[in-house]
């Protein structure tokens, strides 16, 4: 997707929201700015009661934030109802009518903005046609598949041509290997109307699959905004990377710093350099992140950064976990091997190993 610097869908400025008053008053959103930009395909990710459907229900004016502003190309859009609003929502439940057939649900919203019957006609066609729902247009979505209803409710909030797109963990009814299709397919929808995109979910998988960027979200606050690369190998804060894909966490002391990179000691004295984020001063006692398929086994403990001792081997398919107890503090620590017909050594639970790191493998976090 070519980016448009300077432009800007959404905005979201210091948005506050408060359920309840007094003492039972609950923070839902704590002051979270973020900027969404035009035609890009944006993520609000994080785990059930962290705020992103509440910020998606503002940004939709379902409800009203307590305190800031939601710009949507530069105005104020928070004093305006829902139907004021260039925006579309779809929900989880699809909320389709289920005696109407697929083209009578898809011209049911420029129906109520009184467009004329040609172009209702003429959108419809289209909207068919980009969801390849053509065949099934006169079929009820009462005899239709649940995926099949996804498109249509698609191809409904799509019709009357919003300026943003909001998706409410849309997907999360379907079966496995729907919900992968259907990821595809709504990335080849976003790419194709070029309409900017805020998917909600808490599916890691989801969020790094379909997103130009995401935005980490938990008890009320933006933890990190990112691409999927950013998020997943440069994440700032335990929190996101711990909830985002398998890792490990190992203690460490800082040594040393230069240039954004800090010389950390581990337990058993082994040294090594790891990154750390922008405007984060780590001393002392740090936290290393490591990705399991950022590190290698070694049957000769001693070519190893670190050693420790194969406690279990899990073969996935693809490729194949070791879970290796570490020398010296006891943690434990997974390596991420995948498989191929040339694989050369053959580990045993029990056996001495060593570990060692790819070149920029090891990352300091936030705690």
């Amino acid at each position: 997707m070519p980016e448009q610097p300077g432009k800007n869908a959404i905005e979201v400025r210091g948005v506050r929201k408060v359920f309840g008053t007094g003492e039972n008053q609950v923070a839902a959103l704590d002051t979270v700015s973020v900027s969404i930009r035009e035609n890009e395909f944006f993520t609000l990710l994080g785990p059930s009661g962290c705020g992103k459907t509440t910020l998606l229900r503002l940004i939709a004016g379902f409800d009203f934030p307590t305190a800031g502003e939601i710009l949507l190309h530069g105005q104020d859009i928070a004093p305006l109802p829902p139907y004021k609003r260039p925006v579309n929502t779809v929900f989880q439940s699809y909320a389709l009518f289920p005696h109407m057939t697929v083209a009578q649900n898809i011209g049911f919203g420029l129906e109520m903005l009184g467009k004329p019957k040609a172009e209702i006609e003429a959108r419809v066609a289209q909207m068919l046609k980009l969801v390849k729902m053509e065949a099934l247009k006169a079929r009820r979505t009462s005899q239709i598949s649940g995926g099949q209803q996804q498109r249509v409710a698609l191809a409904r909030a799509l019709a009357p041509q919003p300026k943003v797109l909001l998706l409410d963990e849309p997907l999360s009814a379907l079966d496995y290997k729907l919900r992968k299709e259907m990821q595809i397919e709504l990335k080849r929808l976003q790419n194709e109307t070029g309409i900017t995109f805020i998917f909600v979910t808490h599916d890691q998988e989801e969020a790094l699959t379909m997103s130009d960027r995401i935005a980490v979200m938990s008890a009320g606050k933006i933890l990190q905004v990112g691409t999927p690369r950013d998020i997943y190998d440069r994440p700032a804060e335990r929190f996101v990377a711990d909830f985002i894909g398998e890792t490990n966490f190992l203690p460490g002391t800082v040594l040393s710093k230069q240039a954004g990179v800090a010389t950390v000691k581990f337990a058993s004295s082994a040294t090594i350099s790891a990154g750390y984020p922008e405007g984060f001063n780590p001393t002392g006692e740090v936290t290393l992140v490591v990705r399991p398929e950022h590190a290698d086994l070694v049957p000769d403990p001693a070519k190893g950064t670190i050693t420790g001792t194969l406690s279990n081997i899990v073969y996935f398919g693809t490729d194949t976990h070791y879970h290796v107890k570490l020398d010296g503090g006891g943690e434990n620590f997974i390596v991420r091997h995948q498989n191929s017909r040339s694989s050369a050594v053959i580990y045993e639970t029990g056996a001495k190993v060593g570990i060692q790191f790819e070149e920029d493998a090891a990352r300091v976090l936030k705690d």
